[in-house]
């Protein structure tokens, strides 16, 4: 496992981490015992940080990681988010009440007297706007409730304006070979402010495993199912806004120029870590098995720079006009 600074936090964190939403939900059917086996082998693997967030399986998700750390005597980073509570979610909600409310709520589900990492769960865009809600995190820190914040966003544009309010310390952005425009301007800014960077959504919804299909069916409760025009949350969350029929004519493209000895899914995550910005990908696990693979894509060599030309060919050709002045 490689490790990397986290910002400012003082952490160094594994650049194969864990995203916990598909162990919370809205991913399929999930079992406890199976979840808690995936997250238990990624620690075994050298994985020390993880990401949930207060809604995924309605804290589901943080109980299960918070159990995880209470059954360990490694060092484990938990992030969590907060903000998607809110219904219905307006910027108007992001006050005072509401976040100590959510910072509280998610203490009890992680069983801790302070959580790491709070982030910002993908607010509206006039909340990064609003100096006071950072303030109010500030204070939070100060009571001893958090030890760090960041903020997860939709779009570079929060992401650019986040980083200017001095303590918000990591930015998680979906960054993947579907979305390439966060490594334009804004890793150059972060890495100017030592910002640490989470790339989530890493695999585009499982695009990129190469195991999709024409005709793959997805459960009524899976995203992948209900979001692909945005009817739940942003469209971009799903299959990273790119339409289905496209992504799949891409993927076989990126199988044909896969190194040799890599699958898609280390391949996808290793062309991440090809930037020094980035401080860990957080692709998902729902078995031990696929906690195995991912973490195997930190050990892997360097791609090419011929390669590394190829997907941004793919991603030209196919991708970027349907993606790229989005988000």
């Amino acid at each position: 496992m490689q490790y990397r600074d986290l910002g400012k936090t003082g952490w160094k964190v594994s650049a194969i981490s864990f995203g916990a939403w598909a162990i919370g939900g809205t991913w399929g059917k999930v079992q406890d015992s199976e979840s808690l086996a995936a997250l238990h082998r990624a620690v075994d693997l050298g994985v020390n940080f993880f990401d949930t967030a207060d809604v995924y399986g309605d804290g589901r998700s943080e109980r299960l990681i918070g159990q995880l750390r209470k059954q360990r005597r490694e060092t484990i980073y938990i992030a969590t988010k907060a903000g998607r509570r809110l219904n219905p979610h307006v910027t108007e909600g992001y006050n005072r009440e509401n976040l100590t409310a959510f910072v509280e709520r998610s203490l009890k589900n992680l069983d801790t007297e302070a959580i790491d990492l709070l982030q910002l769960h993908c607010p509206p865009t006039p909340v990064f706007y609003m100096p006071e809600v950072f303030g109010v995190l500030d204070d939070l820190v100060a009571t001893g409730k958090l030890r760090h914040y960041g903020v997860s966003v939709e779009k570079v544009e929060e992401a650019l304006k986040a980083i200017e309010y001095p303590n918000v310390k990591t930015v998680q952005i979906i960054f993947n070979m579907f979305r390439h425009r966060p490594s334009e301007l804004f890793f150059e800014q972060a890495q100017k402010r030592n910002v640490g960077i989470l790339a989530r959504v890493p695999l585009a919804s499982g695009m990129l495993t190469g195991k999709m299909k024409p005709d793959s069916q997805f459960t009524p409760d899976d995203h992948r199912a209900f979001n692909r025009d945005g009817a739940a949350f942003d469209r971009g969350e799903t299959f990273s806004g790119v339409d289905y029929a496209v992504a799949l004519q891409a993927v076989d493209e990126l199988m044909a120029i896969r190194p040799e000895g890599m699958s898609l899914v280390q391949f996808a995550l290793r062309w991440i870590l090809m930037f020094n910005a980035v401080t860990c990908a957080i692709p998902g696990a729902k078995r031990p098995s696929q906690a195995e693979e991912n973490v195997a894509a930190a050990s892997m060599p360097p791609l090419s720079d011929q390669v590394m030309a190829e997907v941004q060919r793919i991603y030209n050709q196919h991708i970027r006009e349907l993606v790229h002045h989005y988000w």
